[in-house]
Protein backbone atom coordinates (compact mmCIF):
# COMPACT_ATOMS: atom_id res chain seq x y z
CA UNK A 1 0.00 0.00 0.00
CA UNK A 2 1.60 3.25 -1.04
CA UNK A 3 2.02 6.32 1.55
CA UNK A 4 -0.77 9.03 1.16
CA UNK A 5 0.27 12.40 -0.42
CA UNK A 6 1.40 14.65 1.84
CA UNK A 7 0.71 18.63 0.78
CA UNK A 8 3.33 20.37 0.93
CA UNK A 9 5.20 22.45 4.02
CA UNK A 10 5.80 25.92 3.90
CA UNK A 11 5.22 27.19 6.98
CA UNK A 12 8.56 26.91 8.51
CA UNK A 13 11.03 28.93 11.19
CA UNK A 14 14.85 28.79 11.48
CA UNK A 15 16.87 29.51 14.74
CA UNK A 16 20.17 30.66 14.29
CA UNK A 17 22.76 32.43 15.89
CA UNK A 18 23.39 35.10 12.73
CA UNK A 19 22.58 35.61 9.34
CA UNK A 20 26.27 37.06 8.04
CA UNK A 21 28.85 36.34 6.07
CA UNK A 22 30.93 34.00 7.64
CA UNK A 23 31.88 30.53 8.40
CA UNK A 24 30.83 27.61 10.35
CA UNK A 25 26.81 27.62 11.36
CA UNK A 26 26.45 31.24 9.43
CA UNK A 27 27.33 29.75 6.29
CA UNK A 28 25.24 26.91 7.36
CA UNK A 29 22.17 28.77 8.26
CA UNK A 30 22.45 30.96 4.20
CA UNK A 31 23.10 27.41 2.15
CA UNK A 32 19.49 26.44 4.13
CA UNK A 33 17.72 29.26 3.43
CA UNK A 34 19.30 29.65 -0.28
CA UNK A 35 18.33 25.62 -0.75
CA UNK A 36 14.52 26.48 0.62
CA UNK A 37 14.44 29.62 -1.69
CA UNK A 38 15.01 27.04 -4.40
CA UNK A 39 13.01 24.90 -3.29
CA UNK A 40 10.21 27.97 -2.83
CA UNK A 41 9.85 28.11 0.22
CA UNK A 42 9.97 31.30 2.54
CA UNK A 43 11.10 30.48 5.87
CA UNK A 44 10.79 32.43 8.89
CA UNK A 45 14.21 33.51 10.50
CA UNK A 46 14.71 34.02 14.04
CA UNK A 47 18.48 35.26 15.10
CA UNK A 48 20.55 37.62 17.12
CA UNK A 49 22.17 39.45 14.29
CA UNK A 50 20.75 39.61 10.33
CA UNK A 51 22.62 41.60 8.10
CA UNK A 52 20.17 42.83 5.28
CA UNK A 53 22.38 43.47 2.91
CA UNK A 54 23.23 39.42 1.93
CA UNK A 55 20.67 38.18 -0.78
CA UNK A 56 19.79 35.65 1.48
CA UNK A 57 17.60 37.98 4.11
CA UNK A 58 15.19 38.78 1.31
CA UNK A 59 14.08 35.15 0.92
CA UNK A 60 13.10 35.18 4.84
CA UNK A 61 10.90 36.22 7.21
CA UNK A 62 13.33 38.17 9.08
CA UNK A 63 12.72 38.25 12.86
CA UNK A 64 15.80 39.28 14.69
CA UNK A 65 16.15 38.96 18.55
CA UNK A 66 18.39 41.30 20.19
CA UNK A 67 20.54 39.83 23.53
CA UNK A 68 22.70 41.97 23.81
CA UNK A 69 22.21 43.39 26.84
CA UNK A 70 22.40 39.89 28.83
CA UNK A 71 25.82 38.98 29.95
CA UNK A 72 27.75 37.01 27.19
CA UNK A 73 27.45 33.73 28.75
CA UNK A 74 24.22 33.58 29.46
CA UNK A 75 22.79 34.83 25.78
CA UNK A 76 22.08 31.40 24.64
CA UNK A 77 19.57 31.52 27.10
CA UNK A 78 18.47 35.10 26.77
CA UNK A 79 17.72 34.01 22.99
CA UNK A 80 15.59 30.64 23.99
CA UNK A 81 13.78 33.28 26.68
CA UNK A 82 13.21 35.59 24.04
CA UNK A 83 12.12 33.46 21.18
CA UNK A 84 9.70 31.54 23.55
CA UNK A 85 7.98 34.91 24.01
CA UNK A 86 7.81 35.40 20.00
CA UNK A 87 6.08 31.73 19.85
CA UNK A 88 3.29 32.83 21.66
CA UNK A 89 2.08 34.98 18.87
CA UNK A 90 2.24 32.42 16.26
CA UNK A 91 3.65 29.51 16.39
CA UNK A 92 5.08 27.73 12.94
CA UNK A 93 3.98 24.28 11.98
CA UNK A 94 8.10 23.29 12.16
CA UNK A 95 10.73 25.25 14.10
CA UNK A 96 14.50 23.94 13.25
CA UNK A 97 17.15 25.33 15.54
CA UNK A 98 20.31 25.85 13.93
CA UNK A 99 21.34 27.50 17.32
CA UNK A 100 20.07 25.80 20.47
CA UNK A 101 16.25 26.19 21.09
CA UNK A 102 14.17 24.23 23.44
CA UNK A 103 11.08 24.98 21.00
CA UNK A 104 12.33 23.21 18.35
CA UNK A 105 10.73 20.15 16.22
CA UNK A 106 14.08 19.54 14.91
CA UNK A 107 16.72 20.69 16.47
CA UNK A 108 20.55 20.61 14.50
CA UNK A 109 23.63 19.06 16.22
CA UNK A 110 26.58 19.75 15.25
CA UNK A 111 28.53 18.59 18.40
CA UNK A 112 28.04 18.61 22.01
CA UNK A 113 29.24 20.50 25.34
CA UNK A 114 30.35 17.55 26.83
CA UNK A 115 32.10 15.63 23.96
CA UNK A 116 34.45 19.20 23.55
CA UNK A 117 35.25 18.94 27.58
CA UNK A 118 36.19 15.52 27.53
CA UNK A 119 38.49 15.70 24.07
CA UNK A 120 40.14 18.80 25.88
CA UNK A 121 40.43 17.23 29.28
CA UNK A 122 39.04 19.81 30.85
CA UNK A 123 36.48 19.65 33.76
CA UNK A 124 33.08 21.54 33.84
CA UNK A 125 33.09 25.28 34.94
CA UNK A 126 29.91 26.52 35.96
CA UNK A 127 29.20 28.20 32.38
CA UNK A 128 30.08 24.76 30.99
CA UNK A 129 27.36 23.51 33.31
CA UNK A 130 24.90 25.79 32.08
CA UNK A 131 25.45 25.13 28.40
CA UNK A 132 25.07 21.38 28.89
CA UNK A 133 21.91 21.86 30.48
CA UNK A 134 20.61 24.02 27.69
CA UNK A 135 21.36 21.01 25.64
CA UNK A 136 20.13 18.58 27.64
CA UNK A 137 16.62 20.57 27.44
CA UNK A 138 17.02 20.81 23.62
CA UNK A 139 17.60 17.35 22.78
CA UNK A 140 15.26 16.01 25.24
CA UNK A 141 11.81 18.24 23.82
CA UNK A 142 12.80 18.12 19.81
CA UNK A 143 11.11 15.73 18.12
CA UNK A 144 13.51 14.83 15.84
CA UNK A 145 17.13 15.31 16.23
CA UNK A 146 19.40 15.79 12.62
CA UNK A 147 22.89 14.90 13.92
CA UNK A 148 25.69 16.21 11.21
CA UNK A 149 27.93 12.50 11.48
CA UNK A 150 27.35 9.42 13.32
CA UNK A 151 29.78 10.68 15.52
CA UNK A 152 27.53 13.10 17.29
CA UNK A 153 24.68 10.63 17.31
CA UNK A 154 26.88 8.20 19.18
CA UNK A 155 27.29 11.43 21.46
CA UNK A 156 23.53 12.12 21.87
CA UNK A 157 22.96 8.83 22.61
CA UNK A 158 26.32 8.50 25.43
CA UNK A 159 25.88 11.90 27.03
CA UNK A 160 22.11 12.58 26.76
CA UNK A 161 20.62 9.08 26.50
CA UNK A 162 18.56 10.31 22.74
CA UNK A 163 16.88 7.34 21.82
CA UNK A 164 18.69 6.32 18.27
CA UNK A 165 15.38 6.21 16.60
CA UNK A 166 14.88 10.08 17.33
CA UNK A 167 18.22 10.71 15.76
CA UNK A 168 18.78 11.10 11.83
CA UNK A 169 22.21 11.24 10.04
CA UNK A 170 22.46 13.88 7.67
CA UNK A 171 25.59 14.81 6.51
CA UNK A 172 26.31 18.73 5.96
CA UNK A 173 26.36 20.33 2.42
CA UNK A 174 29.75 22.24 0.67
CA UNK A 175 30.15 24.51 -2.09
CA UNK A 176 30.41 22.06 -5.34
CA UNK A 177 30.52 24.64 -7.57
CA UNK A 178 33.31 26.56 -5.36
CA UNK A 179 35.50 23.44 -4.35
CA UNK A 180 36.43 21.23 -7.59
CA UNK A 181 39.94 20.22 -9.46
CA UNK A 182 41.85 22.10 -10.98
CA UNK A 183 43.83 21.66 -14.06
CA UNK A 184 47.96 20.66 -13.23
CA UNK A 185 48.97 24.16 -15.10
CA UNK A 186 46.65 26.02 -12.89
CA UNK A 187 47.77 23.66 -9.60
CA UNK A 188 51.21 24.60 -10.69
CA UNK A 189 50.79 28.29 -10.73
CA UNK A 190 49.13 28.29 -7.44
CA UNK A 191 51.89 26.71 -5.70
CA UNK A 192 54.09 29.45 -7.36
CA UNK A 193 52.02 32.11 -6.53
CA UNK A 194 52.48 30.71 -2.90
CA UNK A 195 56.12 30.24 -2.97
CA UNK A 196 55.73 26.81 -2.73
CA UNK A 197 58.58 24.36 -2.97
CA UNK A 198 58.48 22.01 -6.21
CA UNK A 199 60.32 19.48 -4.80
CA UNK A 200 58.64 18.66 -2.01
CA UNK A 201 55.11 17.04 -1.36
CA UNK A 202 53.04 19.39 -0.13
CA UNK A 203 50.21 18.94 2.84
CA UNK A 204 47.65 21.90 3.87
CA UNK A 205 46.26 22.84 7.30
CA UNK A 206 43.53 25.05 7.44
CA UNK A 207 42.35 26.35 11.04
CA UNK A 208 42.04 29.58 12.96
CA UNK A 209 41.75 27.50 16.02
CA UNK A 210 45.33 25.46 15.97
CA UNK A 211 45.44 24.13 19.30
CA UNK A 212 41.86 22.17 18.75
CA UNK A 213 42.73 21.33 15.16
CA UNK A 214 45.61 19.64 16.20
CA UNK A 215 48.25 21.71 15.13
CA UNK A 216 50.76 20.99 18.20
CA UNK A 217 50.85 17.62 16.75
CA UNK A 218 52.10 18.79 13.06
CA UNK A 219 54.35 21.11 14.15
CA UNK A 220 55.86 18.53 16.83
CA UNK A 221 56.41 16.03 13.15
CA UNK A 222 57.18 18.71 10.53
CA UNK A 223 59.36 20.82 12.61
CA UNK A 224 61.98 17.65 12.97
CA UNK A 225 61.47 15.37 9.64
CA UNK A 226 63.84 15.07 7.05
CA UNK A 227 61.74 14.01 4.47
CA UNK A 228 60.86 15.90 1.54
CA UNK A 229 57.64 17.34 3.13
CA UNK A 230 56.50 20.74 3.66
CA UNK A 231 53.37 22.08 5.89
CA UNK A 232 51.58 24.90 4.26
CA UNK A 233 49.49 26.75 6.99
CA UNK A 234 46.63 28.87 6.57
CA UNK A 235 45.02 30.93 8.82
CA UNK A 236 46.21 32.22 11.70
CA UNK A 237 50.16 32.54 11.76
CA UNK A 238 52.58 29.76 13.20
CA UNK A 239 55.13 31.01 15.99
CA UNK A 240 58.08 29.28 13.36
CA UNK A 241 58.65 28.93 9.90
CA UNK A 242 61.19 26.69 7.64
CA UNK A 243 61.67 24.17 4.88
CA UNK A 244 59.27 22.24 6.46
CA UNK A 245 56.67 24.75 7.50
CA UNK A 246 55.48 27.47 5.54
CA UNK A 247 52.92 29.97 6.31
CA UNK A 248 50.72 31.39 3.24
CA UNK A 249 48.30 33.56 5.43
CA UNK A 250 44.65 34.13 5.23
CA UNK A 251 43.41 32.68 2.04
CA UNK A 252 40.18 33.36 1.03
CA UNK A 253 40.50 31.19 -2.04
CA UNK A 254 41.26 27.89 0.09
CA UNK A 255 39.95 25.99 -3.02
CA UNK A 256 42.71 26.68 -4.84
CA UNK A 257 45.10 25.75 -1.58
CA UNK A 258 43.82 22.68 -1.70
CA UNK A 259 43.15 21.70 -5.19
CA UNK A 260 47.10 22.60 -5.57
CA UNK A 261 48.47 20.11 -2.47
CA UNK A 262 49.43 17.04 -2.73
CA UNK A 263 47.28 16.15 0.87
CA UNK A 264 44.93 18.03 3.00
CA UNK A 265 45.47 17.40 7.03
CA UNK A 266 42.88 17.19 9.15
CA UNK A 267 44.18 16.61 13.14
CA UNK A 268 41.90 17.93 15.03
CA UNK A 269 41.18 16.72 19.08
CA UNK A 270 37.83 17.68 18.78
CA UNK A 271 35.94 17.70 15.38
CA UNK A 272 32.07 16.70 15.21
CA UNK A 273 32.26 16.73 11.29
CA UNK A 274 35.01 19.15 9.57
CA UNK A 275 33.55 20.14 6.37
CA UNK A 276 37.31 20.63 5.62
CA UNK A 277 37.47 17.16 4.51
CA UNK A 278 34.71 16.97 2.33
CA UNK A 279 36.50 20.13 0.31
CA UNK A 280 39.52 18.92 0.09
CA UNK A 281 38.47 15.38 -1.17
CA UNK A 282 35.56 17.65 -4.20
CA UNK A 283 38.72 19.55 -4.85
CA UNK A 284 40.72 15.92 -5.85
CA UNK A 285 43.24 16.05 -2.74
CA UNK A 286 43.17 13.35 -0.53
CA UNK A 287 43.02 13.36 3.13
CA UNK A 288 45.38 12.40 5.98
CA UNK A 289 42.96 12.71 8.78
CA UNK A 290 42.40 11.18 12.16
CA UNK A 291 40.07 8.80 12.96
CA UNK A 292 38.44 10.62 15.55
CA UNK A 293 37.14 13.40 13.03
CA UNK A 294 33.37 13.42 12.29
CA UNK A 295 34.03 13.76 8.33
CA UNK A 296 36.35 10.74 8.13
CA UNK A 297 33.15 8.43 8.24
CA UNK A 298 32.35 10.14 4.96
CA UNK A 299 35.49 9.51 2.74
CA UNK A 300 35.92 6.39 0.88
CA UNK A 301 38.91 4.10 -0.09
CA UNK A 302 42.08 5.92 -1.04
CA UNK A 303 40.84 9.80 -0.78
CA UNK A 304 41.63 9.22 2.94
CA UNK A 305 44.64 7.47 4.97
CA UNK A 306 43.84 7.40 8.49
CA UNK A 307 45.63 7.87 11.68
CA UNK A 308 45.02 7.87 15.43
CA UNK A 309 45.96 10.83 17.59
CA UNK A 310 46.01 8.26 20.91
CA UNK A 311 48.48 5.57 18.98
CA UNK A 312 52.51 6.91 18.98
CA UNK A 313 53.89 6.66 15.42
CA UNK A 314 50.46 6.40 13.89
CA UNK A 315 50.67 9.71 12.03
CA UNK A 316 54.53 9.65 10.68
CA UNK A 317 53.28 6.29 9.54
CA UNK A 318 50.29 8.09 7.79
CA UNK A 319 52.92 10.77 6.10
CA UNK A 320 55.27 7.69 4.70
CA UNK A 321 52.19 6.01 3.76
CA UNK A 322 51.21 9.45 1.70
CA UNK A 323 54.47 9.82 0.35
CA UNK A 324 54.70 6.60 -1.20
CA UNK A 325 51.54 7.09 -2.63
CA UNK A 326 52.46 10.28 -4.27
CA UNK A 327 55.52 8.56 -5.63
CA UNK A 328 53.82 6.19 -7.34
CA UNK A 329 51.72 8.45 -9.08
CA UNK A 330 48.25 8.04 -7.51
CA UNK A 331 48.02 10.52 -5.21
CA UNK A 332 45.35 12.65 -6.90
CA UNK A 333 41.34 11.22 -6.64
CA UNK A 334 40.11 10.77 -10.14
CA UNK A 335 36.18 10.44 -9.29
CA UNK A 336 35.89 12.95 -5.70
CA UNK A 337 32.13 11.94 -5.39
CA UNK A 338 32.76 8.67 -5.72
CA UNK A 339 34.92 9.32 -2.93
CA UNK A 340 32.24 10.21 -0.66
CA UNK A 341 29.51 8.07 0.55
CA UNK A 342 26.45 10.74 0.19
CA UNK A 343 25.82 13.55 -2.26
CA UNK A 344 27.48 16.90 -0.59
CA UNK A 345 25.17 19.34 -2.92
CA UNK A 346 23.44 22.04 -0.36
CA UNK A 347 20.26 21.14 -2.91
CA UNK A 348 20.49 17.49 -1.72
CA UNK A 349 20.83 18.22 2.22
CA UNK A 350 18.16 20.85 2.15
CA UNK A 351 15.81 18.00 0.35
CA UNK A 352 16.57 15.60 3.46
CA UNK A 353 15.97 18.56 5.68
CA UNK A 354 12.73 19.09 4.15
CA UNK A 355 11.29 15.44 4.45
CA UNK A 356 12.05 15.70 8.00
CA UNK A 357 10.50 18.44 8.48
CA UNK A 358 7.04 17.25 7.13
CA UNK A 359 7.71 14.35 9.39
Amino acid sequence: MSEPIRPPLTDIALTAQALKNSGGAERYTRDVIAGLHRMGVRPTLFAREIDRALPEAAWVDAQPLNVRWAPRKLRNLAFDWRLAQRLKRRRPACVFSINHSTHADVALCGGTHPGSLEAAGRAARRSDRWQIELERRVYTHALSIVAHSQLMSRELQRFYGVPAERIDVIYPPVDTERFRPLSDDARAAVRRHFHLPEDRVIFVFSSTSHERKGYPLLEAFFSQTTLPVCLAVAGRPVPRTGETIRYVGYCHEIEKLFAAADFTVVASAYEPFGLVGVESVMCGTPLVIADNVGSAETVKGAAKIEFSRQEAGSFERAIHAALERVRQGGARIADPLASLVYDPSVDAHVAALYERFRR
